[in-house]
C-alpha cells in the first residue's frame, strides 16, 4: 500500500508518461497511481487542467481526504489562488493528502522539481 513518506524518493523523473489528454507525467506520479490505485486521480486532473484550468505554466493540484473517505481536490496557481475545487463523494485513495504539480505540462511530484 502506498506510503506518502515513500513519495520522497522521487528525485527528478527516469521516465515520463504521455497521458490521452495529451500532456506528460513523470514516473513519480505513476508510483502514485500505480500503487495508490488513483488512476483516475491523474484522469481528473490532467482531463480538468486541459478543459476547465487551462493552466499555462505551473499549478498545484491538491487532494485531501477525510476520515469519512470523503475528499476535496483543489487546484491553486503558484500564488495560492484557487482556481478549481470539486467535492469528491468517496475515494479509497490511501493517503490522507497528495500534493501534485503541474509545470509547463507534466504533472509532477514536488520533490521531482
Amino acid at each position: 500500500m502506498l506510503q506518502a513518506s515513500e513519495l520522497w524518493q522521487f528525485t527528478g523523473t527516469t521516465q515520463w508518461f504521455r497521458h490521452l489528454s495529451g500532456y506528460l507525467y513523470t514516473d513519480g506520479v505513476q508510483y502514485v497511481a500505480e500503487q495508490g490505485g488513483a488512476y483516475w486521480l491523474v484522469d481528473k486532473i490532467l482531463f480538468i487542467t486541459r478543459a476547465k484550468v487551462k493552466l499555462q505554466e505551473f499549478g498545484v493540484w491538491k487532494l485531501a481526504v477525510r476520515e469519512d473517505r470523503s475528499a476535496t481536490l483543489v487546484c491553486e496557481d503558484g500564488n495560492y489562488h484557487k482556481l478549481f475545487e470539486e467535492k469528491i463523494d468517496w475515494t479509497d485513495f490511501p493517503l490522507e493528502k497528495v500534493e501534485l504539480w503541474f509545470e509547463n505540462g507534466v504533472l509532477i511530484l514536488p520533490s521531482e522539481h
